[in-house]
């Protein structure tokens, strides 16, 4: 019988069955075994239960626990016929009924049958006797039980602790509860009730659902797609509203139904940090509404034009710790996407443009760097089949010496810059990839979007005083050597036609047409890699103001340059990692004459051999005037080099690791 019962397929045994009975009061407790020889003689099953329990002879009544007078409710025969426990006698749950005859005698000992006990019975029995595949079904309402467990219908009432908030049967009605297939008008009933259904409880839920754009569509224009109670708050699962997991768990079930709308969302601030786990920030509702949402050109809607502002106001203002919002946040683009013209045109362009820039920089250095690579094989490999002699011989006052190529403030702010920028790739990645596996793994190492971000600004204000620091002793410099300072000159660092010539040299040698060039003091990929933080301080660093400062922004511009400023911020971003971490890295550590490191920007000096090797121009104008000996020094000591070395392999690692980041998270891992 619960056989029948659990499958949902066969038609039952006769009800009056003393070999029917036997079985189901066989899994019911003790009372009700004790209770079966009485129950058999008395032919209590359900067609004399239903005797009075129809309905048919009109209202009855029974005592409750405390003794107060009870409506008991009619069962109808056809529905429970049609119910999934159709199969089931009366008596197998209510165990302590032991005669036919109301008020009925009943046993003290027995303890009812509830849903949870029975049902964990029959899974459990159904695992002994390896039925799980065919009775999956009961191994989903075992599961849908211990989400019932933990949630918040499953607490004791405050108002009465004999209960809980909610039953099975509050919701089901164990007595007609049938699951109806996927896709049949019975399915879509059913959805069509859930609201009426939770609003017994929950009241002013239903007032405002009622006349929200959800319960519209569903309760008058019947479309069985909009949201109903379930939908947002789960069926089994109901957990307290104020919870964070709750919050985030509603929000991304709004993702759901407005998929595009979702992803939107996702990508901006609002939503990375939702995406990482954290209920900080605005979400779906917090904007929209929760049961009573209404259309955005309502004027009652939270987010119409003329309410956004006092809606925005619910997080920006200064009681919750923020400047009010101005202006501006009405403006802003919380669903703007980068592939609608029309719609969008700001985020478009801005989004275009950063493509643009990214592909173009890295398909120029990445194929740069692989000619690189293969010509300097291609070079090592002709030297293995002849002996190298070098013909020019160091004079003797030069051995043992060193080329001074940075002074230490150089190095120091090198170092600086490095590491205040590994810290802002470390806590700015993972909100520009949320959904990676590795971003709520580090966004909880670091303390929180918060804590993360408090590094995050530090880290920036850290790069940009380096940055204005460099700047100002390079003006200093040039304007104490103004008169024979040359715009163009060998040691200056601004772009010029010889560069061109270089590049175009460089290109020739990469296909074998022409020798390997020589260089002056600074090499075109060195300025390149000068000017670059340029560019980006100015987008990265003006973007990332926009946003540490909101209100100030919109007080005097439009919403949409933030949506604009997400895109320059974060685009830019992985510009400059990628760059940094593939093609600087390659063209000072990786490439064959300088694998695996190159330690001149930790001991500030190279070897001579090393210096007429990379700056042969430079070298040869020093020797010749004679001023080479102003910036020999010796060579660095020991110690010296094992620490420079152990820098710059832990700040190469650490790179690759950033680097790894945003590839994974770029794929979408």
């Amino acid at each position: 019988m619960f056989k029948h019962f659990a499958n949902r397929q066969s038609p039952i045994a006769s009800a009056r069955s003393l070999k029917a009975w036997t079985v189901a009061a066989l899994l019911c407790l003790s009372g009700g075994l004790a209770a079966a020889p009485a129950l058999a003689d008395e032919k209590l099953d359900n067609a004399t239960c239903q005797t009075c329990h129809d309905g048919k002879k009109g209202k009855l009544e029974g005592k409750t626990a405390s003794g107060d007078e009870r409506e008991l409710k009619a069962i109808s025969t056809d529905k429970y016929g049609k119910g999934v426990h159709a199969t089931m006698q009366c008596v197998a749950c209510h165990t302590e009924i032991v005669d036919a005859k109301a008020p009925h005698e009943k046993t003290a000992a027995a303890k009812k049958v509830d849903c949870i006990q029975c049902h964990e019975q029959l899974w459990e029995q159904a695992k002994k006797d390896n039925l799980t595949k065919e009775k999956a079904r009961l191994g989903i309402v075992v599961d849908n039980i211990e989400a019932y467990k933990k949630s918040f219908h499953a607490r004791v009432n405050k108002e009465d602790k004999t209960k809980v908030y909610a039953t099975c049967n509050d919701c089901h009605d164990v007595h007609t509860f049938d699951v109806a297939p996927a896709g049949t008008t019975r399915r879509a009933e059913a959805k069509r009730e859930n609201p009426k259904m939770c609003g017994t409880c929950h009241e002013d839920q239903l007032d405002e659902y009622t006349e929200s754009v959800h319960g519209k569509e569903m309760l008058e224009k019947h479309n069985v797609k909009a949201a109903v109670c379930s939908d947002c708050h789960t069926s089994h699962a109901v957990a307290n509203t104020s919870a964070n997991p709750t919050k985030l768990a509603i929000t991304a079930s709004c993702g759901n139904c407005h998929e595009e709308n979702y992803e939107s969302y996702k990508k901006t601030y609002h939503g990375q940090v939702m995406a990482l786990g954290y209920a900080n920030t605005g979400k779906c509702f917090d904007c929209h509404g929760s049961h009573g949402i209404v259309r955005v050109d309502d004027e009652e809607s939270k987010v119409h034009p003329d309410n956004r502002l006092k809606t925005c106001k619910q997080c920006h203002a200064t009681k919750k710790g923020l400047p009010d919002a101005t202006p501006g946040f009405v403006t802003f683009e919380p669903h703007g996407t980068t592939d609608n013209l029309e719609k969008y045109p700001e985020i478009w362009l801005a989004s275009k443009f950063m493509i643009g820039l990214l592909v173009g920089t890295f398909a120029f250095f990445w194929t740069h760097t692989l000619l690189w690579f293969y010509r300097e094989y291609k070079d090592r490999q002709a030297r293995k089949l002849r002996p190298h002699v070098n013909v020019e011989v160091l004079p003797e006052e030069y051995k043992g010496k060193a080329f001074q190529r940075f002074p230490l403030a150089w190095r120091a702010a090198h170092l600086t810059f490095a590491l205040s920028l590994m810290v802002l790739t470390l806590t700015g990645m993972p909100l520009f990839f949320p959904d990676a596996f590795w971003a709520p793994v580090i966004m909880k190492a670091l303390g929180g979007p918060g804590v993360a971000g408090t590094i995050h600004r530090v880290a920036a204000t850290v790069f940009g005083l380096v940055f204005f620091w460099h700047l100002f002793y390079v003006l200093t410099k040039i304007a104490r050597n103004w008169k024979t300072f040359k715009i163009f000159g060998p040691y200056s660092m601004i772009p010029g036609l010889q560069d061109l010539r270089d590049i175009m040299a460089m290109f020739k040698w990469f296909f074998g047409k022409a020798p390997r060039p020589v260089f002056d003091r600074w090499t075109y990929w060195e300025k390149f890699d000068y000017w670059a933080p340029f560019w980006g301080v100015t987008i990265i660093g003006v973007s990332g103001l926009m946003m540490w400062f909101p209100h100030v922004t919109a007080s005097f511009l439009p919403g949409w340059v933030f949506n604009v400023a997400m895109i320059f911020h974060g685009e830019e971003a992985i510009l400059a990692v990628v760059f940094l971490f593939t093609v600087h890295f390659f063209n000072n550590h990786f490439r064959p004459d300088k694998f695996p490191l190159d330690t001149v920007m930790f001991t500030g000096t190279f070897t001579l051999e090393e210096f007429r090797h990379e700056h042969r121009l430079e070298y040869d104008r020093l020797v010749r005037s004679g001023e080479l000996k102003k910036y020999l020094v010796e060579l660095p000591s020991k110690p010296m080099m094992l620490r420079s070395k152990i820098l710059g392999f832990v700040l190469i690692a650490c790179g690759l690791s950033l680097l790894a980041m945003v590839v994974t998270g770029f794929l979408g891992y």
